[in-house]
């Protein structure tokens, strides 16, 4: 048999390769006749509304069905799909040949049916063939949904593109991911934050109401601390007395240390305050230390209320050398203080941070200008024992070796260890700025004023009328409310022959038309009855009330007292 193919045969151009045997043997033959596609009828009986409708119609039923047609003839073999799509793998179009003349239009045929789908070879046809007089085995029966099985073999193939689109859809998958565990944290972040501040400001807020900081609200620790402010803190003063040996006078200060509270204070008391003396009579402040008098310390325990450790008589050339032996100190200077030849005092500048030696510290805290208040004087004292004490060391040894280092003669009741011991401490208050300096304010009588008993006596100095020192007799104050200086000097005549300590209450605001005894303490109500008594008064006379004076009992003197 001659090669179809073969193109040197004469016959080999009118046969062309029609299909496959079911051996995969391929068939040759004459082409059939090309039939025109003709357009398939709209789906499901819909009719084209319009003109403009039918041509893409046409067009889109045509990229519908397969462009491949049946062969004249009925159906040619074809080769097995071999589990491939029949419509991912379309059919060749088996061109036609040169037809003959064609006869006159006719009308358009009819659609041809849809070409099946090719199906794996079946052994019954081989056997078929083999065996012409067997016979035919049946048709394979249709599914009842219409699909076979081969229709659906894509679904084993490998697909590359799958990967890719896993790929990118895990990707995607992860950014997304991510992104919503960024915002989470974000999130939780925010919250965290939220709850941190807020347990801050609870605690802060508790914290100010425990210590009795907020305004309206007093916590347990702003109770404990107004009681213990009422006195009940430990205190460690002494008493200095400043005399100018050059110029004559003195200034007083009590330098305290409150252990409690680690602060420090200096409080500068006016000459002008009235005592006591040893026999009983009345003097001020200014002329006890300029007599000498053993008994100024007690005296000023029994008017302040106050318990003081020891006396310091500074003069002036101690302070001076004392001064040199720190160093120098700086001071702010309120006023320029000029020299003075004849007192050979070296003048001083005004203004902040004034470097001060020993000799220029002693002009600044002695000067008083005519006709200046002692008052001014008193800050100036303040001033310099405060930078002092802020060079003083820290170290009670140290400062017990600046202190023998002076050459000073002291109190026997305050040797060179105590008295270093005490500035040491009080010096350390001084440099962390846990120091104050106040001037005790008194009235020209000499008696103190309300602001000074109730703002420095008790806050600073805890002055308390219990806080005499033991064994002391009673005090009593009087205060005079008649304006008859006679009766005021024979009440308190009468008070210090009972064996009472005396302390000037100074005068009242107005006159007081009935004489009154008041005490604070409950304790105290059988010492009033009995000072009632040696005032020839009823026990009437007698009541519990605050008062300004500090002292046990307080005597406030009416018109209706008269000297028995």
């Amino acid at each position: 048999m001659n090669d179809p193919q073969d193109p040197y045969d004469p016959y080999a151009a009118q046969q062309q390769l029609i299909g496959y045997d079911p051996y995969g043997r391929p068939l040759y033959g004459q082409a059939p006749a090309q039939q025109p596609l003709q357009p398939a009828p709209p789906p499901y009986g819909q009719q084209y509304e319009t003109p403009y409708e039918q041509p893409y119609a046409q067009q889109s039923h045509a990229q519908q069905y397969d462009y491949e047609q049946q062969p004249q003839g009925g159906y040619a073999p074809q080769a097995p799909s071999y589990g491939y799509d029949a419509r991912q793998q379309p059919q060749q179009w088996i061109p036609q040949q040169a037809a003959a003349p064609q006869a006159p239009a006719r009308p358009p045929a009819p659609a041809p049916a849809p070409v099946p789908e090719p199906r794996r070879p079946d052994p019954a046809d081989a056997a078929d063939a083999a065996d012409p007089g067997r016979a035919p085995a049946p048709p394979p029966a249709e599914p009842a949904d219409g699909y076979r099985t081969e229709q659906f073999a894509f679904l084993d193939q490998p697909d590359e593109d799958s990967e890719d689109v896993i790929d990118w859809l895990a990707f995607t998958e992860s950014r997304t991911e991510r992104r919503e565990e960024a915002r989470r944290r974000g999130r939780n972040r925010v919250v965290a934050l939220v709850v941190v501040l807020a347990l801050l400001l609870v605690g802060g807020l508790g914290w100010l109401w425990y210590a009795g900081k907020l305004p309206f609200l007093d916590g347990p620790g702003g109770k404990k601390a107004a009681a213990t402010s009422a006195g009940a803190q430990k205190r460690d003063m002494i008493v200095v007395h400043l005399r100018n040996t050059k110029r004559g006078g003195s200034s007083t200060a009590l330098l305290v240390d409150n252990v409690t509270a680690r602060q420090g204070a200096t409080v500068l008391l006016p000459n002008t305050l009235a005592v006591a003396k040893e026999d009983g009579t009345g003097t001020t402040l200014g002329k006890s230390v300029e007599d000498g008098s053993i008994g100024t310390r007690e005296a000023l325990d029994t008017v302040l209320g106050t318990r003081i450790g020891g006396t310091w008589r500074l003069d002036t050339p101690f302070l001076e050398r004392l001064v040199d032996l720190v160093g120098g100190i700086e001071a702010d200077t309120d006023t320029a203080v000029p020299a003075d030849d004849r007192a050979r005092t070296p003048a001083v500048g005004q203004g902040p941070r004034q470097s001060l030696t020993g000799a220029m510290a002693v002009a600044y805290a002695t000067y008083r200008a005519p006709g200046e208040p002692e008052a001014r004087q008193l800050e100036r004292t303040g001033r310099v024992l405060y930078a002092v004490l802020r060079k003083i060391p820290s170290d009670p040894k140290a400062a017990a070796t600046t202190v023998e280092s002076m050459g000073q003669i002291l109190d026997p009741g305050l040797d060179a260890q105590n008295l270093g011991g005490l500035l040491a401490r009080i010096g350390a208050h001084a440099k962390t700025s846990a120091y104050r300096t106040e001037v005790l304010s008194v009235k020209p009588d000499g008696g103190l004023t309300d602001e000074a008993s109730k703002k420095t006596v008790k806050e600073l100095l805890g002055g308390t009328v219990t806080a005499a020192q033991p064994g002391a007799a009673p005090r009593v104050g009087l205060k005079d409310a008649t304006g008859d200086e006679k009766a005021q000097i024979a009440a308190k005549a009468a008070l210090l022959n009972g064996g009472y300590a005396f302390v000037d209450g100074g005068k009242a605001d107005r006159p007081a038309p009935t004489t009154q005894i008041t005490y604070q303490d409950e304790g105290q109500r059988a010492r009033a009855v009995e000072v009632a008594k040696t005032l020839g008064l009823p026990e009437t006379a007698v009541k519990k009330a605050e008062s300004t004076v500090n002292a046990d009992v307080v005597v406030t003197l009416g018109k209706d007292w008269k000297p028995s």
